[in-house]
C-alpha cells in the first residue's frame, strides 16, 4: 500500500513536466495574462470617462435650469432718477418747454441768450441755497461725450441703449470721459454756470432724449426706463391714426365739391402751418 502511494506522486510529476515542455504552453499563458491586463485597463479608463447621471430634469417647474446658470433670474429695470444725490435739496430754476402748455408756462421755460429766446429742452436744477453740488448719472450707461463747450460749460452725454440718452450741461468740472461705463447715482461732475443761461446761476441743465427727441424729464422721473420706449411707440402710432382720419375727411370733401375742396385744402394747410408755428413765434424775437 505504501509503495503504491509513493508511486503516485512520481506519476504526476512527469505528466506536468511533459505538459510544460510543449511549445504552445508558455505563449498561451502569456497571451491569456496580457488579455486579462488589457481588459482591466480598458475597464478602468471607461469608468473614468462615464459621468454620473444627472437626476435633475432641468427646465421643468421646480427644478433649476442648467443652461441659464450665468443669466440672472430677475434682471432689475432701473427707474429714472434726478441727477443729484439729494433730490429734496434742489429746485427747478427753468422748466421744460412744453408746446402743449399754457402761454405763461411756456414763457417761464424760455432761455434768453444772445438777444434771442430759446425753448428749454430740459430742466435746470439749482440748490435751494445756490451752492455748488455734485451731479450724478440718472441711469447706468456708457459715456458717449465728455467735453467742454464755450457756451454750455462742460457737457456729458450718457447712452442707455434703446435710443435713450441723458444730457448734463453747465458743469464746472467732470469726473468721467468718453467710453466710461457709469452706474446709476455715480458722480459724473459738479454743477457750475454757463454763458447760455446766466440767470440760472450755479445749476445743471438736465435732458432726457428718446431717439434724439427731447422729452420732459419730470414726466419720467421715478418711472422705469422702459416707460420711455413704450411712450415713444404710442407717439409713433398717433400720427398715423391722425393722418388716416385726415385722409378720410379729405376724401369726403372731394366727393362733395372738388373745386371748393381745393380752396378749402389750401386754407386748411395754411391754418395748420400757422398754428403749428405759433409756439415758436416768441422764439427768435429780440428782447424789447
Amino acid at each position: 500500500m505504501r509503495e503504491e502511494e509513493k508511486k503516485q506522486p512520481s506519476l504526476r510529476k512527469p505528466s506536468l513536466k511533459r505538459a510544460l515542455r510543449k511549445r504552445w504552453v508558455f505563449p498561451a499563458i502569456y497571451l491569456t495574462s496580457a488579455a486579462v491586463i488589457l481588459a482591466g485597463v480598458l475597464w478602468f479608463q471607461h469608468s473614468k470617462d462615464v459621468q454620473p447621471k444627472d437626476e435633475y430634469q432641468y427646465g421643468q417647474e421646480g427644478t433649476p435650469s442648467k443652461q441659464d446658470d450665468s443669466i440672472p433670474v430677475n434682471e432689475t429695470v432701473e427707474h429714472i432718477a434726478m441727477p443729484v444725490l439729494d433730490p429734496n435739496a434742489v429746485e427747478i430754476k427753468t422748466p421744460f418747454y412744453d408746446y402743449a402748455a399754457s402761454k405763461e408756462e411756456q414763457e417761464a421755460a424760455l432761455v434768453f441768450y444772445n438777444n434771442t429766446y430759446h425753448p428749454n429742452r430740459g430742466i435746470d436744477l439749482v440748490m435751494k441755497d445756490n451752492r455748488p453740488f455734485d451731479v450724478t448719472a440718472s441711469l447706468s450707461g456708457t459715456v458717449t461725450k465728455a467735453e467742454k463747450d464755450p457756451i454750455l460749460g462742460y457737457v456729458v452725454e450718457i447712452d442707455h441703449n434703446n435710443g435713450v440718452l441723458t444730457v448734463y450741461q453747465s458743469l464746472a468740472s467732470i469726473d468721467v470721459k468718453a467710453g466710461d461705463a457709469v452706474k446709476q447715482g455715480q458722480i459724473i461732475g459738479k454743477a457750475g454756470q454757463s454763458a447760455f443761461n446766466k440767470e440760472a446761476g450755479t445749476h445743471v441743465h438736465f435732458e432726457i432724449r428718446q431717439n434724439d427727441k427731447p422729452v420732459n424729464p419730470l414726466d419720467y422721473v421715478d418711472k422705469p426706463v422702459t416707460s420711455l420706449t413704450e411712450s415713444n411707440a404710442s407717439d409713433e402710432n398717433a400720427p398715423n391714426e391722425q393722418q388716416s382720419e385726415n385722409n378720410s375727411n379729405s376724401t369726403n370733401d372731394q366727393t362733395q365739391d372738388e373745386s371748393s375742396d381745393g380752396q378749402s385744402t389750401d386754407g386748411s394747410n395754411t391754418h395748420q402751418d400757422s398754428s403749428y408755428n405759433m409756439p415758436d413765434s416768441s422764439i427768435g424775437m429780440a428782447k424789447a
